[in-house]
């Protein structure tokens, strides 16, 4: 009668990787940092359970590596990382996007305009201000955009790894606002050009721009 209810547990547990998943991204947790759980706990508070388990999961996502001695710390993110996530991300969104294309209804199209809308006008709000709400709130809809255009593809396993890719990119990207390397115009440019193509069933232009959105998040900057 006095065990804790596993959801209580697994709503800490989402609470505490999505507040680590955050910093990961923001360079806060920089890569290669050590990760020990009673420093954690006092950042971010849970218990020694609730903080393993959380770090089990962004291990699962590649945010977080087991060290050889059992404790944990950042994963790297250099640029042997940041352009083998680049080819493993875009030959994984390439046969997502294909199979999208082929199954895809009209239902899907009008998702994809509505994510790619909302895309655009979080690209200006960062483009003005790149506070970390903004950011945020400008990541989240690049995600939303990403993801849309592959759901159609009724492959869970490729949704999942595209997730997954997905997020150890966002160090990258966000360094890149950061630094005020992103260039929002051709990115606009680029956005539109991949949506038309989308909308068109352009299969080979679509896989062709989508591997330069990835290539801009991971590699160029443009």
């Amino acid at each position: 009668m006095f065990r804790r209810d596993n959801s209580q547990d697994d709503t800490i547990v989402s609470m505490l990787a999505s507040a680590l998943r955050r910093d990961i991204s923001f360079g806060a947790l920089r890569p290669d940092q050590k990760l020990k759980i009673n420093e954690l706990r006092s950042r971010y508070g849970g218990s020694n359970h609730s903080m393993r388990e959380t770090l089990r999961i962004l291990a699962s996502e590649g945010l977080v590596e087991a060290t050889s001695q059992r404790g944990f710390r950042v994963t790297s993110a250099t640029e042997d990382d940041m352009r083998d996530i680049a080819l493993v991300r875009g030959e994984v969104e390439k046969i997502a996007l294909t199979l999208a294309l082929d199954k895809g209804d009209i239902a899907w199209e009008g998702r994809v305009i509505a994510a790619h809308h909302t895309l655009q006008k979080s690209e200006a709000a960062v483009a003005d201000s790149s506070d970390d709400l903004t950011a945020l709130e400008w990541d989240e809809a690049c995600r939303a955009f990403s993801a849309a255009m592959i759901e159609a593809c009724e492959s869970p396993r490729l949704i999942e790894m595209q997730r997954r890719l997905f997020d150890q990119s966002r160090r990258f990207r966000l360094a890149l606002l950061r630094e005020g390397r992103l260039d929002f115009a051709a990115r606009k440019d680029r956005q539109r050009a991949l949506l038309n193509a989308v909308l068109a069933r352009d299969v080979a232009t679509a896989l062709t721009l989508i591997e330069r959105e990835i290539e801009a998040d991971l590699k160029t900057g443009t």
